[in-house]
């Protein structure tokens, strides 16, 4: 077990304090919804080596061909992570900030996800990926991760402002993962480990949704380890948190930018 200094042990200790009173009684701060359209502009911007434009309930891929952005069908939440077109995976607004809030249930901006989208992005194989995935120093220890979309770029100056930082590298070190071509843990979507688009961190603080014994939909309570400051630097990058969801997982981040563009668009975040 890592050494953790007193002033760290007094520092979560006094956060602890913060956080419960925050999951008490803090909401995210929430603005008018933009429309499909402005998410979808967002969406593009975020990664244009690879989007160009919308046209038609579509978005133009630069490599050719298109991509609707509705399929037209009408899904619940556990529907909308199995099979989540590009409009599911937009819909719910990430909160970013350097607060803690407790998720409605089923409030999971960004575990929605649509694969098809994800493979234009990063791959349609594990070879695919593969050939684009780069070394990382992650705090001594080399991590593979795409340099597509700029992933790897962004987890860099992660890294280096997480530096600045040393009484939490604790939390961070050894990491758990970052590339490996597989299925979410009991679904049939894919995993954005997959892609090399994601990493967690040391699962020695780590809690997940399933772990505590929870079911789909019906998650018992919530639970975090980690420092806020370490998900603020990595939201300012364009990681969002498992730890934001209701199906919690707070060891995880992935890089997903268009979502932080799109919930400051819309006005959303952690922070009163």
């Amino acid at each position: 077990m890592a050494t953790i200094s007193t002033s760290l042990s007094i520092r979560r200790a006094l956060a602890g304090l913060v956080v419960a009173a925050m999951l008490a009684a803090a909401l995210p701060v929430q603005a008018s919804e933009l429309t499909l359209e402005q998410k979808v502009d967002l969406l593009i911007a975020a990664y244009p080596a690879t989007l160009s434009k919308a046209e038609g309930g579509s978005v133009a891929l630069r490599s050719g061909g298109s991509m609707p952005v509705d399929d037209g069908k009408v899904k619940d939440h556990a529907e909308k992570l199995a099979k989540g077109d590009i409009e599911d995976s937009l819909a719910q607004l990430y909160p970013a900030g350097p607060c803690a809030i407790k998720p409605d249930v089923n409030f999971d901006p960004g575990r929605i996800r649509s694969d098809a989208l994800m493979m234009q992005l990063y791959g349609q194989s594990a070879n695919e990926v593969k050939a684009s995935l780069v070394p990382v120093d992650w705090f001594g220890t080399v991590l593979r991760v795409t340099k597509r979309q700029g992933a790897a770029v962004a987890l860099e100056k992660v890294r280096d402002a997480l530096k600045t930082m040393p009484e939490l590298k604790a939390f961070l070190t050894p990491s758990a993962g970052t590339f490996n071509w597989r299925r979410v843990a009991g679904a049939s979507n894919m995993s954005v480990h997959s892609f090399g688009a994601a990493i967690d961190l040391n699962t020695q603080y780590a809690d997940y949704w399933i772990w505590a014994g929870g079911k789909p939909g019906r998650v018992a309570q919530y639970r975090n380890q980690y420092p806020m400051e370490i998900v603020d630097v990595f939201e300012r990058h364009g990681f969002i948190w498992g730890g934001r969801w209701y199906h919690y997982d707070t060891m995880h981040f992935e890089y997903r930018p268009e979502l932080i563009a799109i919930g400051k668009a819309a006005g959303v975040a952690a922070c009163r």
